[in-house]
C-alpha cells in the first residue's frame, strides 16, 4: 500500500514557500536581469550626472561625480569596447579554465568511482556524516553532486536498511546546503573572487583579492556542516520519516552496492596515486627558499606577486585533468587523445548558459563601475551604517540573512554575487569590514537557504529522486525535510563566522577581517 502524500497538509511554511515560488517565477532570467540592470544604470547615470554631490570619492579625494553613459561619446566607447569588456571579464576565464580539467575527470568516470568506493566502504552508523562529507567534496565537480551524490545517498541508505529519503536529505544538505563548505578548493573560490575584486576596486582601484581568501574558513566550516548534518539526519529527519513516511511497497528493491569492475578499481588507484604524487611534487617545489613559485622580492608564498598565487586556477585545472586522463586510459573510457578533447568539449557545452549570463553580467559590472554609481552607493551606504553605529557583528549577520532571503528568489550563486558584490563590498569597506569577510558572510547566507527554495534549478530533480521510494513526495515534503537543515545551518554557521572572527583565525590566503577607513 502506498503512503498518503505527506504534502497533503500544507502548513504555514509550505504556503509561504508557495507564495515565494509564484513571485520568483515572475522574475526574469538572470541573464535578462543583468540586461535590465544595465538599462537602469544607464538611465540613472543620465539622471544623476547633473547633480553635484558633497560626498568625497575615497579614490581621488574629490567630490563624487556620476558619469552620464548615455552621451554620444560614451555610447560609442561602449560599442567599440564591448568585445574587450566581455573577454576581460575576470570570472569568465577563471571558471572556463577550471572546468576544462574538472570536465575530463568527470567524463572519464573518476568522480563516479571515487564516490561509490568511499560510500560503499562506510559502516551503517556513519552513513550520514559520510554522505554529507562526500556532498561537500563533490563541489569540486560542480554539478556532479546533484546528479550523482544525492541519488546515491538514497540508494546507499536503502541498501543499509535505513530510510532512503533520509539519505537523500543528508546528501542534499551536503551538496547544496553546505555549498560553501569544502575541504578541497573548488572552482567556486575563484568564481566569487572574480566578482569581489572588481567590487573592492570601486573604492580601492589597486586592491587585489586572493582566490582562496576564504579557504581556511570554508574548510573549517566543513566540520560544522558535517556535524550538524549528522545530528539532524539521525536525530530529527530519519525518526520522523520512519514514523510518518513509510517506503512504498512497490518501490524498487534495495540495491546491492556490490562490486566494481577490476579496471575501474585499478584506474581509480592509478589516478589517485598520480594525484597524490602531483601534490607531493608541488609541495616539494614550494619548500625551498629559492622556489620559483615564491615572491622573488620577499620569498613569501602568500604574497599576491608570488607566482603560486597567480597559478591557483591552473593548478585546479591540472589537479583534475591529469588524474582524469590517467583514469580514462587505464579504465578504457579514453582510447585516443580525441576522447579527452571530447570530454573538455562536453564540459564547455555545460557552461554555455554561464557564458551567456557572463556576457550581460560583464556589461552591467563595467557600466556600474564606469558610471561611479557604485562608488556613490558605497559612500552613502557607509555614511548610513556609520550613523546607525551598529556593531560589526550585527552588520555581518544582517548581510548573511539578507543574502539568504534574496537566495529564495535568485538561485544562481554567481548571478546573486554579481548583483550584490558591487553594493555590499564597497559599503562595508567604508565601515572597516574587508572584502574577504563580506564574501565569507555572503557564502554562509547563500548556502544555507539553497535547500528550501523550489526556484533552485535542481530542487525538482531531488523531488523526483524521493518519488522513487515515496510516490506522494512533493515540493512541500522535500521542503519540510530540508527546513531543519536550513535553519540550523543559517543560525549555527552565522555564529561560527562571528566566533571565527573573534578568535582572529585566518579566513584564507592573503585575507583580512578589517579594511582601513580612509
Amino acid at each position: 500500500m502506498e503512503t498518503a502524500p505527506t504534502n497533503a497538509r500544507p502548513g504555514l511554511v509550505h504556503r509561504l514557500l508557495g507564495n515565494i515560488e509564484r513571485v520568483g517565477n515572475k522574475l526574469p532570467d538572470p541573464a535578462m536581469l543583468f540586461l535590465f540592470s544595465l538599462f537602469v544604470v544607464w538611465g540613472l547615470s543620465a539622471l544623476l550626472a547633473p547633480v553635484e554631490f558633497a560626498d568625497i570619492d575615497p579614490r581621488s579625494g574629490e567630490p563624487i561625480q556620476v558619469i552620464n553613459l548615455l552621451t554620444g561619446p560614451a555610447l560609442a566607447s561602449f560599442m567599440s569596447n564591448m568585445v574587450s569588456i566581455f573577454t576581460s571579464f575576470a570570472p569568465l576565464g577563471v571558471v572556463l579554465v577550471a572546468m576544462l580539467g574538472v570536465g575530463v575527470a568527470d567524463e572519464a568516470g573518476f568522480f563516479n568511482t571515487s564516490i561509490k568506493l568511499l560510500l560503499s566502504k562506510t559502516s551503517r552508523r556513519l552513513l550520514a556524516p559520510a554522505v554529507v562529507l562526500v556532498g561537500l567534496i563533490s563541489h569540486s565537480a560542480v554539478d556532479a553532486g546533484y546528479v550523482l551524490v544525492i541519488p546515491l545517498g538514497g540508494i546507499i541508505f536503502y541498501a543499509a536498511g535505513r530510510h532512503p529519503l533520509a539519505g537523500i536529505a543528508a546528501a542534499f544538505a551536503g551538496v547544496s546546503g553546505g555549498f560553501s563548505a569544502n575541504p578541497v578548493p573548488s572552482a567556486l573560490d575563484p568564481l566569487l573572487q572574480g566578482f569581489t575584486q572588481p567590487a573592492a576596486q570601486l573604492v580601492a582601484p589597486d586592491m587585489l583579492v586572493n582566490p582562496l581568501n576564504n579557504y581556511f574558513f570554508t574548510a573549517t566550516s566543513s566540520i560544522l556542516i558535517i556535524a550538524l548534518g549528522w545530528f539532524i539526519t539521525d536525530r530529527v529527519i530519519e525518526p520522523r520519516l520512519n514514523a510518518s513516511t513509510p517506503v512504498d511497497r512497490d518501490a524498487e528493491q534495495a540495491p546491492d552496492m556490490g562490486t566494481f569492475e577490476p579496471r575501474e578499481r585499478k584506474a581509480f588507484w592509478w589516478a589517485t596515486g598520480v594525484m597524490g604524487l602531483g601534490l607531493v611534487v608541488l609541495a616539494a617545489t614550494l619548500v625551498p627558499a629559492d622556489s620559483p613559485f615564491r615572491d622573488p622580492a620577499t620569498g613569501s608564498l602568500n604574497s599576491f606577486s608570488a607566482p603560486i598565487m597567480q597559478s591557483i586556477v591552473p593548478l585546479i585545472f591540472l589537479l583534475f585533468l591529469i588524474p582524469g586522463v590517467v583514469y580514462g586510459y587505464v579504465s578504457g573510457v579514453f582510447k585516443r587523445s580525441k576522447d579527452m578533447v571530447d570530454a573538455m568539449t562536453k564540459a564547455m557545452e555545460g557552461m554555455a548558459y554561464y557564458i551567456v549570463m557572463a556576457f550581460f553580467c560583464a556589461l552591467f559590472v563595467h557600466a556600474f563601475g564606469a558610471s561611479n554609481i557604485g562608488a556613490l552607493l558605497a559612500v552613502k551606504g557607509a555614511a548610513a551604517l556609520q550613523a546607525l553605529a551598529l556593531p560589526g557583528g550585527v552588520t555581518i549577520v544582517g548581510i548573511i540573512f539578507l543574502t539568504a532571503f534574496v537566495n529564495l528568489f535568485v538561485g544562481s550563486a554567481s548571478a546573486k554575487w554579481a548583483l550584490l558584490a558591487p553594493i555590499f563590498v564597497p559599503v562595508l569597506m567604508q565601515v572597516g569590514i574587508s572584502p574577504d569577510l563580506t564574501q565569507a558572510a555572503y557564502r554562509v547566507g547563500d548556502s544555507s537557504s539553497n535547500i528550501i527554495t523550489p526556484l533552485m534549478p535542481y530542487f525538482p530533480l531531488v523531488v523526483v529522486y524521493c518519488q522513487r521510494y515515496v510516490k506522494g513526495t512533493g515540493i512541500g515534503t522535500l521542503t519540510s525535510l530540508m527546513l531543519p537543515y536550513s535553519i540550523a545551518f543559517l543560525v549555527a554557521w552565522s555564529g561560527f563566522l562571528l566566533l571565527y572572527w573573534m578568535t582572529g583565525a585566518p579566513l584564507g590566503l592573503g585575507a583580512a577581517y578589517g579594511y582601513p577607513v580612509p
